[in-house]
């Protein structure tokens, strides 16, 4: 959902949910948890007469999701080096032989 969010201003709630492919409860609770730690805001208003809920990805989500992404890269390149320093550890090609 962070993902999603970084890449737009803010999205209303049933695309955010479509998108993620859960229920409405599944992501009321998700964004709950993160409205309550800072990263996700959350506007209510209308769209004509129908209630419409907009989420947006705070600058602190923002952040958060960058050093999230930057911790994931490292342990993937960390991962990639100890796998290139084990004599035969040729990956997927030298699995099939």
């Amino acid at each position: 959902m962070a993902a999603f969010l970084s890449g737009c201003a803010e999205a209303e709630f049933s695309t955010v949910r479509d998108y993620c492919g859960v229920t409405d409860s599944v992501l009321s609770k998700t964004v709950a948890s993160l409205e309550k730690a800072g990263y996700v805001s959350v506007r209510k208003g209308y769209f004509g007469k129908r209630p419409r809920t907009w989420l947006a990805l705070t600058l602190t989500g923002r952040e958060a999701l960058a050093s999230h992404l930057a911790a994931l890269e490292a342990l993937a390149g960390a991962a990639r080096r100890a796998g290139a320093e084990v004599p035969g550890a040729g990956g997927a090609e030298g699995e099939r032989e």
